[in-house]
């Protein structure tokens, strides 16, 4: 057997020439200039607290949609937490790999006064209804790949993933929010019903594109997402909980602006029209030696999340 001195093989090491590490994408997030985070307005951000064990609350937040995507849902789940509606109601729906749900499980509940029609022709909108910041078309296939199996192109328009019919885009063309991990979404009966907001689903699993056009997307859940997708699977037909014993209580929804000033929490999220964002997009796109050895050279938009952090509070 060839011994070889461990000094010989240091100094070997030190001789031999190494290829800086790129940049991993959490590095790339982290070496944003502070004026690239923006930060989310309470009004913004819905808190929905869940009864846990032996007495205990978990909060979950929630990131609403920015204006004009999906505003006429946006401003009903406005009103229905301003009437407190869904105080003492449940998690009744957990399906695996595919969504957590919650709302009134008797379907009985009046909704409170004021809450706005909705349509399935909002599911998208016209792309001259969205502010000039809404950016650039991104191509996230290369040689001849598609960007999305869904879509014929994709972007970020404030912090979310949306799609559009063409590419390049015109005025005429539409977009839609996009079902990606964490997404909420609108629970519906068959069309023409568009739901009214107040039954509301969570994505836990491999993202849905087929939902994209067909439901309303709301929002997405920006922080304690574990409360909602390590809940136990329902065991009835498409994940609804069998026995009300099974559901977890929700014991109030607030917008984090109606909440006391000593309990609300600060999110902001990596701006997507600066210039950190095209390189977090490359970070994503191709992963860097050592652990990976054979870059993808592309990427889903749902394997592209937006990041977000939590921000100091004054208290």
């Amino acid at each position: 057997m060839l011994h070889v001195p461990i000094a010989a093989l240091l100094a070997a090491a030190a001789a031999t020439p190494t290829t800086p590490a790129r940049p991993s994408p959490g590095q790339v997030a982290q070496s944003a200039p502070a004026g690239e985070w923006t930060l989310i307005a309470d009004d913004d951000l819905l808190v929905m607290t869940l009864a846990g064990p032996s007495g205990t609350m978990r909060r979950v937040m929630i990131q609403l949609m920015p204006s004009p995507v999906s505003s006429a849902w946006v401003a009903n789940i406005r009103r229905l937490a301003a009437a407190h509606w869904w105080d003492a109601t449940s998690i009744n729906r957990v399906q695996d790999n595919y969504v957590a749900q919650w709302g009134d499980a008797s379907e009985k509940k009046p909704l409170p006064p004021g809450l706005g029609a909705t349509s399935a022709a909002d599911y998208t909108l016209r792309w001259r209804a969205l502010p000039a910041s809404s950016g650039p078309v991104t191509e996230l296939g290369t040689d001849g790949r598609a960007a999305d199996v869904y879509a014929r192109g994709i972007f970020w328009y404030r912090g979310f993933p949306m799609a559009t019919d063409a590419k390049p885009v015109s005025d005429e063309r539409r977009a839609w929010p996009i079902h990606c991990y964490g997404s909420v979404g609108v629970g519906r009966n068959l069309a023409p019903d568009a739901g009214t907001g107040a039954e509301l689903y969570a994505v836990i699993g491999h993202a849905p594109r087929h939902l994209d056009r067909n439901i309303a997307v709301v929002g997405r859940v920006i922080a304690r997402m574990e409360y909602l997708s390590s809940l136990p699977r329902g065991t009835g037909d498409l994940g609804f909980y069998e026995k009300p014993g099974e559901r977890t209580a929700i014991i109030n929804v607030r917008m984090a602006s109606e909440l006391p000033a000593n309990e609300r929490l600060r999110y902001s999220y990596l701006s997507t029209s600066g210039t950190t964002w095209p390189r977090y997009i490359a970070a994503r796109r191709n992963r860097e030696p050592p652990f990976f050895e054979q870059p993808a050279d592309a990427a889903d938009v749902c394997n592209i999340p937006v990041p977000t952090r939590a921000e100091p509070t004054d208290r």
